[in-house]
This record gives structure tokens, C-alpha cells and sequence, in this order.
């Protein structure tokens, strides 16, 4: 039901994807090592709380959020991350965890790292662990109208084939 929802989302919008499925993962590092697609390119979805009101951050997979530099650049008294209770009845049609990242369609703010929008292509969650979509950045901002912001950094990657390298900054 998710994956057709979003198809069906992206059909009507006249958007190119490409849908990949895999077998199932439960992080993005995970999928992304499964698919052969960069940590970078592979968005993962988190969802937070800013001053109790739910919200949905998306951002490489590569990448954490540095909490204190989102609550300063928001303004905001506090910023947390929300429990998979607070937002699970959100996404009745998804899979916990594998939310994607159109909060426009779940009638939630998004917020996207700085550093994904610098992408061309990005990758994400289906809505089920073992299917993710494919497409144009920009597209993706289009449909979606995110906040693009810089809140997060980047963690330890792991290579997806052997010709990469094991970064650390």
C-alpha cells in the first residue's frame, strides 16, 4: 500500500523514479550498501520534535543531526528526537522506520540538510524495508517545498565497493 501511494503520488506529478527493491534492511547504511547507492545520495528520515510539535528531517545516510546547531538555527527552545509512539499512528500506510520523505503528505513541516540538497539524485525509504525510490533532487524539492537547512554532519562511511574509501571527518 505505501510504495503505491507513492507511486501513484509521483505518477500524477509526471515525476521520473526509478523503484528498486531489496531485501530487507533496517538502516539506511544498511540499504545503501545493499543497493550500491552512496551514503551521501541515500536520505534517511528522522523525525523530531520542535517544541512538542512533530516534524520530519531528512538527510544522508552518512550523515546524524547535531541537535544544538537545529534548535539555534530554528530559534527554538528545544528540539528533540521523537519516540516511535509519538509518531507512529502518522504513518498508518508505512512501515516503522521507512517512513519517505514527503511529510507534505503526512501534513507535517520538512526540513532538509543542506547537504543532500547539493545532490542530484537522491534515494529513500518506499515506505517498506525492502523497497526505496530513486530520483532528481530537484524534483524531490518541487513536490515537497522543504526547509533546506545545515544541521547535521557526517558520520563514519562505509564503502560500498571495494574502489572507495573509508572516510572519517
Amino acid at each position: 500500500m505505501p510504495v503505491k501511494k507513492l507511486k501513484a503520488f509521483l505518477d500524477e506529478k509526471k515525476v521520473k523514479y526509478v523503484s528498486i527493491s531489496h531485501s530487507k534492511a533496517y538502516t539506511s547504511q544498511e540499504v545503501a550498501a545493499l543497493t550500491h547507492i552512496s551514503g551521501k545520495e541515500m536520505a534517511k528520515t528522522v523525525l523530531i520534535k520542535i517544541d512538542g510539535e512533530l516534524a520530519m528531517t531528512v538527510l544522508p545516510a552518512s550523515y546524524r543531526i547535531d541537535f544544538e546547531m537545529l534548535r539555534t538555527i530554528m530559534k527554538t527552545r528545544k528540539v528533540t528526537l521523537a519516540g516511535e509512539m509519538e509518531f507512529k499512528d502518522r504513518f498508518p500506510d508505512c512501515e516503522i522506520g521507512a517512513m519517505p520523505p514527503f511529510g507534505n503528505l503526512y501534513d507535517m513541516d520538512v526540513y532538509v540538510a543542506e547537504s543532500l540538497a547539493e545532490d542530484e539524485e537522491i534515494a529513500f525509504s518506499a515506505g517498506l524495508h525492502s523497497e526505496i525510490i530513486k530520483m532528481k533532487y530537484r524534483d524531490f524539492d518541487k513536490l515537497v517545498k522543504p526547509h533546506i537547512l545545515k544541521f547535521s554532519e557526517k558520520t563514519i562511511s562505509f564503502p560500498n565497493d571495494p574502489g572507495e574509501r573509508w572516510d572519517v571527518d
